[in-house]
């Protein structure tokens, strides 16, 4: 039976039946799932694969060496870095879904705590090299379904910094990142902005300084001025701007409408009002 063909039969099966299944072939069926989790196919990709996933996870279907063998090889070169830097290619659907699973593996780790420390720790120091070297920006792609590279790495972002055993040492490579992925030379037009600002939430929870993030949100802006000194007022200019005054609005009504972090709002208004030129906060 085809990978599809199974899939869309696991969808009917009784719980029951699921373990019976897992029990007999399960390791491969997660093996065939990894092998096709970038497929251009977005029924098997998207709809089946994911999905499935996402319910083996939440229904704790999976035992402790299946959830590390997930995690071990979505976050490894060929799958999470998978051929990272290229655009417009379909490997961005590799790097894209890995990103999704292991966001599911460490939600669901963070209430089972079985991932080897070793491998958390590792993954950990480089989480930010995602969307800092991710290049292939696109949303909906025709024929292929979504790709939605910049949304699932930062999801998987906001995700590992709620894990509890991520140390908030790690966090300005995630900031650095974040910092310069509304330089990519593009606007962002499916919603990202809501997404990339769950990262600075997700700081906040864990109790992050208040006083970094405000440092971090002057760097931001100042980046306008490095860029206009370096480079003039040139198409790159204004797509940076206008995506990352995009990204910062939406953090400041996200802070404002939570009541959170009031000396950071007061910071973001002002870096807005100025490149915006309305009147103080």
């Amino acid at each position: 039976m085809e990978l599809k063909e199974t899939l869309q039969s696991f969808s009917t099966m009784t719980f029951a039946a699921r373990q019976a299944l897992l029990f007999e072939d399960g390791d491969a069926l997660l093996q065939q799932m990894l092998s096709h989790i970038g497929s251009t196919d977005a029924e098997l990709r998207d709809q089946l694969i994911y999905r499935t996933f996402i319910t083996l996870l939440s229904d704790n279907m999976l035992h402790s060496h299946q959830l590390q063998f997930l995690f071990d090889t979505a976050t490894s070169e060929d799958f999470l870095y998978s051929l990272i830097g290229e655009e417009h290619t379909d490997s961005v659907f590799t790097r894209s879904f890995s990103a999704l699973l292991v966001a599911g593996i460490l939600a669901k780790d963070a209430e089972l705590l079985v991932l080897e420390d070793k491998g958390l720790d590792t993954f950990f120091k480089k989480i930010g090299r995602y969307l800092l070297l991710e290049k292939d920006t696109r949303g909906q792609v025709e024929g292929k379904g979504w790709a939605h590279s910049i949304s699932h790495g930062a999801d998987l972002a906001t995700v590992t910094i709620k894990h509890p055993k991520f140390d908030l040492q790690y966090a300005p490579s995630i900031l650095h990142a974040l910092k310069l992925t509304t330089w990519k030379d593009v606007v962002y037009v499916n919603d990202e902005e809501e997404r990339l600002v769950n990262i600075i939430e997700a700081l906040l929870s864990r109790g992050y300084s208040e006083e970094v993030l405000i440092e971090w949100v002057e760097q931001v802006f100042d980046k306008f001025e490095m860029h206009l000194l370096t480079q003039g007022y040139n198409n790159s200019f204004f797509s940076g701007r206008t995506c990352t005054l995009n990204v910062m609005k939406t953090l400041f009504f996200a802070l404002k409408m939570n009541n959170q972090a009031p000396k950071l709002q007061n910071t973001l208004y002002n870096q807005i009002a100025k490149w915006l030129k309305l009147g103080a906060y």
